[in-house]
């Protein structure tokens, strides 16, 4: 694949880039798939193209997703879906942009801030507030109703912080009788010990809030928490809403935390990073150590696997390399269909393969146009429902002649 000669900027000021949205990746593969939705989203949002990569947990890892955009653009801006600032945004993705700039010197490689604190998000939790209001059947203008914001918890003081300032926001403002942070785990105040402290004020009605992404496990312990409290406390209403999930807001949030990044614009809090400042108890967490140590530890394992197949990582080099072209005349075709639905065939079969999407592969007019390596073998004209054929052709190392435009 080669990178369009063109390069400029088109009229609205977005030129030959991409944009990577970097989740954390969970056991729970409907949480994965919203990270890919809202890629999606944000992609016929900016129309530019996004893909979604992940920390751990799912495919592809952030720097393999990287490595997929970036010989086809001249910059690649990574966005982060992580709530607040912990390790993963200032140490991990940091790391991988890092040496995504060495491997290619040739891209411009971006990388953003987390989603943090933002007017769209207290827009955002105040509705999820409003909805169980109404399920509990009270008005917080009326009766006195308080909000609870539960949040994972982090060994990052900065972040959790945040917590905090994110509950008092909510609170500002608005006609909550008190509004209170607390946390599913690692650190404290606990949600438990929050409810009970709350329920000595003798509210009509408490309202609990995660927040959280998708809705996984730790969600499935707040509402737990919740319904408890609730049957412990007659005399309080209590009940936990939905996590943020794919709410068109966070696109709000995901487009200003771009804009930031590609225009050099970023800012961090770096005055209570416990990576560049000295705090109490953290001491040794200070200059990112842990993440250097943690990188030189991976790739030890690498080196002393004996067998690749018996020990596989995410980001090994899959058997096949499948290039979609999501290029103008191919994406007006229906390309992202067709990427898409190659992706979902790809995760629900057995095939080792990577699809990834292509600028334009000079098969203008013959597309939807899809390459596949190392076979070389292109094909064109292709069709979303041409998808599950042509996974299926991987799985036998086969090719589905009627598709096929060339092969090299």
């Amino acid at each position: 694949m080669s990178r369009p000669e063109s390069g400029g900027e088109t009229a609205d000021g977005v030129g030959d880039e991409a944009v990577l949205l970097a989740g954390h990746g969970s056991r729970r593969e409907r949480s994965n798939e919203q990270v890919r939705e809202l890629a999606a989203a944000f992609e016929s949002r900016l129309g530019v193209p996004a893909d979604a990569g992940f920390l751990e947990l799912a495919e592809p890892a952030i720097p393999e997703a990287i490595a997929g955009l970036a010989p086809t653009v001249s910059q690649v801006t990574v966005v982060h879906l992580s709530l607040f600032a912990a390790s993963h945004v200032k140490n991990d993705v940091p790391l991988a942009v890092k040496r995504a700039r060495s491997e290619f010197p040739t891209t411009e490689v971006n990388n953003g801030a987390h989603l943090g604190i933002h007017p769209a998000i207290l827009d955002l939790l105040d509705d999820r507030a409003r909805a169980v209001e109404a399920d509990l059947g009270v008005d917080r203008e009326a009766d006195d109703v308080a909000v609870v914001l539960c949040a994972r918890g982090s060994s990052d003081p900065d972040a959790n912080g945040d917590v905090h300032k994110l509950a008092r926001l909510l609170y500002e403002g608005r006609a909550f009788s008190r509004a209170e942070a607390a946390f599913i785990g690692v650190t404290e105040p606990l949600l438990d010990g929050v409810l009970h402290t709350v329920a000595k004020s003798r509210p009509d009605a408490v309202v609990v809030l995660p927040y959280m992404l998708g809705d996984g496990v730790l969600t499935g312990r707040i509402r737990d928490g919740a319904a408890a409290f609730d049957e412990e406390y007659p005399y309080v209403d209590a009940a936990a809403g939905d996590p943020l999930g794919t709410d068109s807001r966070l696109l709000d949030v995901l487009a200003d935390r771009w804009q930031e990044a590609r225009t050099g614009s970023v800012e961090m809090s770096c005055d209570t990073c416990k990576y560049k400042v000295e705090l109490d108890g953290y001491e040794e967490d200070v200059g990112g150590a842990r993440a250097m140590l943690r990188a030189l530890t991976h790739q030890g394992e690498h080196r002393d696997r004996e067998n690749v197949a018996d020990d596989p990582h995410t980001h090994d080099a899959p058997d096949k390399h499948v290039a979609v072209c999501t290029n103008q005349t191919c994406a007006a075709d229906g390309a992202p269909a067709v990427l898409e639905r190659l992706r979902q065939e790809v995760r629900d079969g057995d095939t080792d393969a990577r699809v990834t999407r292509s600028s334009c592969l000079g098969r203008c007019g013959e597309g939807p146009a899809v390459a596949v390596y190392p076979d070389g073998v292109w094909y064109g004209g292709v069709d979303k429902e041409d998808a599950s054929r042509l996974v299926n052709a991987l799985e036998r190392d086969r090719i589905v002649s009627d598709l096929v435009d060339q092969t090299l």
